[in-house]
């Protein structure tokens, strides 16, 4: 929702009002709001059929080299009748096939039936929130969700799934679902008056409507709608680019119940209730599915955390956190992390002992797999045994050189990164005056440059890798913070209580179901603390927001139920300079 005036953005943007181009802009702005922005790629859905694919749709090529999408979108193949089929999780089940891999060459489950069930752990760590990286649950709205639904059973985890929808949250359903579960009030199954007829189609949700299955169920038993009607208003539901195909099928709706003898009342409270599942309600069959996946990363998580973080790291991007926050949260979790070494390292990141993670050769930015490859075959046949014999080994370029010794990559073979710099400098300088070399071809002195200090090497990190294998930055700057609150430590406060988090941004959010309130996750050296920027606040601290790559949060605390949220007053940049930025998940 747009909570300033376009005159206003303009002005807070530094553009000229009366400037010649900007009443074109402002026209060109006005006539292509509303359109689609880009070409969509749905990346599990396929299309089946019989003999050549062009000779059935039109097709183009994608962005991605030797890739190829069709031209017509779900909607239309559906309209003509060609099997099209989604395939969804693709990629937290690349991640899973990969972490079993990883624990089956140490005693543990080698694939997703073994998983033992109803883990009480697993469950535990749901209700705790414990769940970055996990599939489905991830998010800070399941996040706020998860410790009041507490989830004690796959079915639970399924509904879980499914609240956090816009249908749900829109339809004003997850306040109920979560209060009749806990015995805080009574069982409704859409209208008193339905509750004996609606009973057996309800009573797992409480006489909450949270799936699609059940809405065609309440149409046919409600309003006598045939499987063809009730397909119909499915497929009605799930059309975005018109409206008018929706509020056909509800005024059928509409008119079927008032036929049935149901009351304008409770007639309107199922025609809303369909209305709700427009904006995306959830098929329990995918909420079952889903509810899988997050059980078993759920479980890797708890049990084979150094494996599944290893998973994580090797199929990004994907999910809300970027490698730096998995990593960390693997630390946190008991997780050593080892640093990325040319000695040690593979291409992908690998798990070296029960616990132990090694960053792989995949994180050093500039690197070519092909070189990395090459290296590896050589290191296979013959281990390196000193800098010089393996910049004499391998095929690596000046750039690439580089990249690993401000890495530290190289650190196997030097006392520090500045000295493997100095060396690997001296290989591509044998005639200067500043790297003389004696006739062994070794360097005559040792490097005179000092080792970089811990700022320097977080800052070379988070410039080669994108990720630190060592602690969070904000751990070295907290005794310049007296009056900061740790987010591991917020928990600790009473509802209502005046509080000061800053941390790296990770996060902003500002989801078109929250009515213009914006959600900003900062992260420390504990956790992650969750601001919630109301949507006047917002526009006062708009480029600070997005703008600023760390912040200094000054609100109120909210704990309520286990969830905490502080409630965002005044908002400020953290400024110190040499704190590095860190990758944002933003407003997706």
């Amino acid at each position: 929702p747009h909570t300033m005036e376009l005159d206003a953005q303009l002005q807070q943007a530094g553009i000229a009002r009366d400037h010649p181009r900007t009443t074109a802009a402002l026209d060109l702005y006005r006539r292509i709001y509303g359109l689609p922005r880009h070409l969509g790629q749905h990346s599990g859905g396929m299309i089946i059929c019989e003999g050549q694919l062009s000779g059935i749709v039109p097709l183009e090529n994608a962005r991605m080299p030797g890739r190829v999408v069709a031209q017509w979108d779900k909607d239309d193949c559906e309209d003509l009748g060609i099997v099209k089929v989604d395939f969804l999780g693709l990629g937290m089940m690349a991640v899973l096939q990969d972490t079993f891999k990883l624990c089956a060459e140490r005693g543990g489950p080698a694939d997703l039936h073994l998983i033992p069930q109803d883990d009480p752990a697993t469950f535990e760590a749901m209700c705790r929130a414990d769940t970055i990286g996990v599939f489905q649950i991830e998010s800070r709205a399941q996040m706020a969700t998860l410790p009041r639904l507490r989830p004690q059973c796959f079915y639970d985890v399924a509904m879980q799934v499914a609240i956090v929808r816009p249908g749900p949250i829109v339809g004003k359903l997850v306040h109920p679902l979560i209060r009749r579960r806990a015995r805080e009030e009574a069982d409704v199954y859409i209208d008193e008056s339905l509750n004996e007829i609606l009973k057996p189609i309800l009573e797992r949700t409480h006489g909450v409507v949270l799936f699609q299955e059940q809405m065609l169920s309440v149409a046919m038993t409600l309003a006598g709608f045939s499987g063809s009607e009730a397909e119909e208003l499915r497929r009605a539901m799930g059309f975005h680019r018109s409206s008018e195909r929706l509020e056909r099928v509800l005024l059928k709706l509409r008119l079927a119940l008032h036929a049935h003898g149901h009351r304008p009342a409770v007639a309107e409270k199922v025609v809303e209730t369909a209305c709700s599942f427009a904006l995306y309600g959830f098929p329990e069959s995918h909420a079952l599915s889903f509810a899988l996946l997050a059980y078993a990363s759920t479980w890797l998580k708890v049990h084979r955390p150094a494996e599944f973080c290893a998973g994580l790291l090797n199929h990004q991007p994907m999910g809300f956190y970027s490698p730096a926050t998995l990593v960390q949260d693997a630390r946190r979790h008991g997780v050593r992390v080892r640093p990325v070494c040319v000695v040690a390292s593979d291409w992908p990141c690998t798990v070296e002992t029960t616990g132990t993670l090694r960053i792989g050769l995949n994180y050093v930015k500039g690197l070519r797999h092909s070189t990395v490859e090459a290296m590896l075959h050589t290191r296979r046949q013959q281990p390196f045994t000193s800098l010089n014999d393996f910049l004499a080994r391998t095929l690596f370029t000046a750039t690439e050189r580089r990249a690993l010794a401000s890495v530290g990559a190289l650190n196997a073979f030097t006392d520090h990164r500045r000295a493997a710099l100095w060396q690997v400098e001296t290989a591509w300088s044998v005639e200067e005056s500043l790297f003389l070399m004696s006739a062994d071809g070794s360097v005559a002195a040792p490097s005179p440059l000092p080792p970089m200090t811990l700022s320097e090497r977080q800052q070379a990190d988070f410039t080669g890798l994108s990720l630190t294998n060592g602690s969070h930055p904000m751990a070295r700057i907290r005794s310049q913070l007296p009056d900061v609150w740790r987010a591991a430590d917020l928990p600790l406060g009473r509802d209502g209580e005046g509080v000061t988090v800053a941390g790296s941004v990770i996060c902003r959010q500002r989801p078109g179901t929250a009515k213009g309130f914006v959600f900003v996750s900062l992260e420390d050296e504990t956790g992650i603390a969750n601001a919630v920027v109301r949507p006047q606040w917002f526009e006062r601290y708009r480029r600070v927001i997005n703008e600023e790559p760390a912040l200094k949060i000054v609100g109120r605390l909210q704990n309520r139920a286990g969830v905490i949220h502080v409630q965002a007053e005044t908002i400020a940049p953290l400024n110190f300079t040499d704190l590095p930025a860190q990758a944002s998940h933003d407003f997706h």
